[in-house]
């Protein structure tokens, strides 16, 4: 293979990669946000989102000697030749998230770059995420229901302004937790220690996708956000993302292993509604909640075994 062809593949990938794992990893993170927000300027939203973002990676970038990963990619080595399915994974990764399916970008990216001793550990990793999600929202959320009702938005004029000014706080802080952990996904493409110029470079393409986001609002996985009790009000948004941040920030400080997330997050959906559930509906059956729980657990769980299997096939052929 030419050198020309390594690099189209690697560029193509990066492209395609920043805007893949925007559109389906961030609405963990900024889809309350935008939810809860449907009233202000989507480019308002972009900006505080915008500057979040350029001050975290600058950060690790000055921090981890040019590494914008935040040393997630240490275990796994940058190839000295991109192949045609390095740049594949991205698209593969657009189609299914056009279908609103939250596919584990973690494992559809890095699977093809990572050998199997380290996917193993960072499958141990991400169930691990997702049941420690899930567990401390449920015990979290069993408590909030008891003094706060999930169905009903903050109606105070004041109390709005106080949970406005906590949710962006926390938003601002829970994203930037999120980078550093996923950046890795879109970072795998480029050089591990970066110049100041290929650092400018990966800026400029990953505002511009996240902006292409909150321009759409979100897009088709913003469904999941919309579909949970109460998301859309700024008090339960807050909340999310309180325990969201503190889930990931334990798992940021465990292992530099990169996780999927996606897992984490939607096993705190499916936690927090539980509680919700069993608090709001005395008397009906678990059973009635369980359509809701499964239908997430399952597209993930079809998303991560579509993209180990594709990549071994792949890769292997």
């Amino acid at each position: 293979m030419t050198i020309d062809a390594s690099l189209m593949f690697m560029y193509t990938g990066f492209f395609l990669s920043a805007f893949a794992v925007t559109s389906n990893d961030s609405i963990q993170t900024l889809g309350t946000f935008l939810s809860s927000n449907y009233t202000m300027k989507w480019y308002k939203l972009w900006a505080a989102a915008s500057a979040v973002l350029v001050a975290t990676l600058v950060y690790s970038w000055l921090v981890y000697g040019g590494d914008v990963s935040y040393g997630r990619l240490t275990s796994i080595p940058r190839p000295e030749v991109f192949q045609w399915y390095h740049a594949a994974a991205p698209i593969m990764l657009l189609i299914l998230t056009r279908f609103g399916i939250p596919v584990s970008t973690t494992f559809f990216v890095l699977s093809f770059f990572t050998e199997a001793p380290v996917l193993q550990k960072m499958l141990v990793k991400t169930v691990a995420g997702y049941a420690l999600g899930a567990v401390v929202a449920y015990v979290v959320w069993s408590i909030l229901v008891r003094f706060i009702n999930e169905h009903e938005p903050v109606t105070i004029q004041s109390h709005i302004r106080r949970w406005r000014i906590a949710q962006w706080a926390l938003t601002g802080w829970l994203w930037s937790i999120w980078l550093a952990h996923d950046m890795a996904n879109i970072a795998v493409y480029l050089p591990r220690q970066m110049s100041f110029q290929h650092l400018l470079f990966a800026l400029a393409v990953t505002v511009s996708s996240l902006g292409i986001i909150f321009y759409r609002r979100g897009g088709e996985i913003q469904k999941i956000i919309l579909s949970k009790s109460g998301a859309r009000y700024i008090r339960s948004a807050t909340l999310i993302n309180l325990v969201y941040g503190s889930v990931l920030l334990v798992l940021k400080e465990y292992s530099h292993f990169p996780i999927s997330t996606t897992w984490t997050f939607v096993g705190l959906l499916c936690g927090r509604e539980l509680a919700v559930f069993q608090l709001h509906n005395k008397g009906k059956p678990l059973r009635s909640v369980f359509p809701v729980l499964t239908k997430d657990f399952f597209k993930i769980t079809i998303g991560l075994s579509l993209s180990i299997a594709l990549a071994f096939m792949l890769v292997n052929e």
